[in-house]
């Protein structure tokens, strides 16, 4: 059994915050997580908050800086994880083999690619590690489980193409929500009354899709009624596949960035 009870996070921005957000609102105890970071203000009751890496064991450390900052941080970083520890990244397109280098003395390296949604628990978490037996990965596994649905790739090749699905999806998805708001507005209703309704919208209509027994396509199928208002419209977003080539272009772009981020932190 491997047990990971000291936590610190290095770097608590709004992914880590809300990764922290996620841990205490799951049950996790304050008193298990320390956070090192020069700029935030407070920590929530509880937690240790610290300027500077301490020097001390710790099972696991979450790096939550941001990619280009790695090599500026890693000399620091480096002294507080021991051979028992295991080391998560949230850094984006920031390879294992990456990581292995600046951190060789780590257990195990994990990459995690959480979203925002990690704050209320509802977050999906992709996983890619090396080092760690299934032990160890059942233990992290477990770690994240207040965060969302913990999920792990098959292969690490596959990271860019999850990054571009589930850390970038949310953006894509409150734009999807503001575009409601704007057709709703367009045609003559209020701004304000237009967000909170195409909100409650996608907020009903996600929570449905993940209770129901069929897929989200199936279920556009049953709101349609052919030759009603509803397939009209999807006649426009399904013509020449028209959203979908929209979504394919802007996730190729994310990932094609992701791609980059990761040349460029494994220095070429």
């Amino acid at each position: 059994m491997v047990n990971l009870d000291k936590v610190l996070i290095v770097g608590c921005g709004n992914m880590g915050g809300a990764m922290l957000q996620g841990w205490l609102a799951g049950g996790v105890a304050p008193g298990r997580i320390t956070v090192a970071d020069p700029r935030m203000a407070e920590a929530p009751a509880g937690v240790m908050l610290v300027r500077e890496v301490p020097v001390a064991d710790f099972d696991v450390v979450l790096l939550g800086v941001k990619p280009q900052l790695l090599d500026a941080v890693a000399p620091q970083v480096a002294p507080a994880i021991g051979q028992g520890t295991i080391l998560l990244s949230i850094l984006a397109g920031v390879e294992l083999a990456t990581l292995a280098t600046r951190f060789p003395d780590a257990k195990g390296i994990v990459r995690v690619m959480p979203n925002l949604a990690a704050a209320i628990g509802r977050s999906p978490l992709a996983l890619s590690g090396q080092g760690l037996d299934q032990a160890g990965r059942d233990a992290v596994t477990a770690l994240l489980e207040p965060l969302g649905t913990p999920e792990w790739l098959a292969s690490e090749d596959l990271f860019d193409a999850v990054t571009a699905l589930a850390g970038c999806g949310p953006a894509f998805v409150y734009r999807y929500i503001d575009a409601l708001a704007a057709g709703a507005t367009a045609l003559g209703v209020p701004r304000d009354q237009a967000q909170r309704l195409a909100l409650a919208t996608a907020e009903g209509s996600a929570l449905l899709a993940a209770s129901s027994e069929h897929g989200p396509g199936e279920l556009a199928r049953r709101v349609a009624s052919p030759g009603g208002s509803t397939q009209a419209g999807l006649d426009v977003l399904d013509a020449d596949q028209a959203l979908v080539r929209l979504v394919e272009a802007a996730m190729t772009a994310a990932e094609r960035r992701s791609a980059e981020m990761g040349r460029d932190a494994r220095g070429g």
